[in-house]
């Protein structure tokens, strides 16, 4: 018998369909999501083989499993898909303008006014006061805003010391700060799935799993330690000084400038 031709073309076959297995893998661990993509991979096979041997009504019967099957697991892996794409989206840095096509993309449409959010974060830290404001940048947080309560208010160090509050009923969630306004409160973010120290409680983790999907820069305040805290594009800085907040959140809102941008101030 002759030996199964196998090229070069087959070589990155396999290493491309290896490297989707294993990101898949990522994104959904620490989910239910592997054993049930394992399972699936052991129907999928248990049909080639079926087919292999002609067995044409076993190989119908699990045809139909299959394809009833993907628009199941569409429904049933939503959230981890959708997350899944954003990944995605927010990782290919080269094709930004897309997004920017179908979003308002006035110069500067709105300053973000980070004073009462350094000098709210000052003061909660002095008192432990767990926070969660997430600052929105070009990324489209719709969705999040939607699934929090709305409050359409300037942001202003009161209303922001208020809703933490510990016995506030809206302490419980993020803030979403779009500009000078706050739009929303007790906003329920995504949980990084990445590995990350023990010690991370919920509001880093869910900082940095906003930030894996967003270009949104979030601040957190530790109410074990009053420590304060920096997420942004997936990782996570401790323990920054109240005194040096302001400096440090300014050089994360910071947008970098355009070619076009530079060579006009150049000349």
């Amino acid at each position: 018998m002759d030996f199964v031709p196998f090229t070069l073309i087959d070589l990155v076959d396999i290493v491309l369909v290896a490297t989707i297995m294993y990101w898949i893998y990522r994104v959904t661990r620490g989910t239910n999501a592997p054993y049930i993509l394992s399972g699936i991979i052991v129907i999928y096979l248990l049909w080639v083989v079926v087919r292999t041997l002609n067995m044409e009504l076993l190989s119908s019967i699990l045809g139909q499993v299959i394809s009833v099957g993907v628009i199941a697991l569409i429904i049933l892996f939503q959230p981890e898909l959708r997350r899944f794409l954003q990944l995605i989206g927010m990782r290919q840095k080269h094709f930004n303008f897309i997004s920017r096509i179908f979003s308002i993309t006035e110069e500067d449409k709105h300053q973000i006014n980070i004073a009462p959010i350094v000098t709210a974060c000052r003061d909660m830290a002095a008192t432990k006061t767990g926070a969660l404001i997430v600052i929105r940048r070009e990324s489209d947080l719709r969705l999040i805003e939607e699934g929090g309560i709305a409050i359409d208010a300037k942001t202003s160090v009161s209303l922001l010391k208020n809703i933490f509050f510990k016995n506030a009923p809206l302490h419980d969630g993020a803030v979403i700060v779009d500009g000078e306004r706050i739009v929303a409160a007790k906003c329920i973010l995504p949980v990084t799935q990445s590995e990350v120290p023990k010690d991370y409680g919920t509001r880093h983790r869910a900082a940095i799993g906003m930030s894996e999907i967003s270009d949104a820069v979030i601040v957190v305040v530790s109410e074990e330690t009053g420590g304060i805290a920096i997420a942004h594009d997936g990782q996570l800085r401790r323990d920054i000084e109240p005194a040096r907040l302001q400096q440090t959140l300014s050089r994360y809102l910071v947008k970098e400038e355009t070619p076009r941008k530079r060579k006009k101030g150049a000349e």
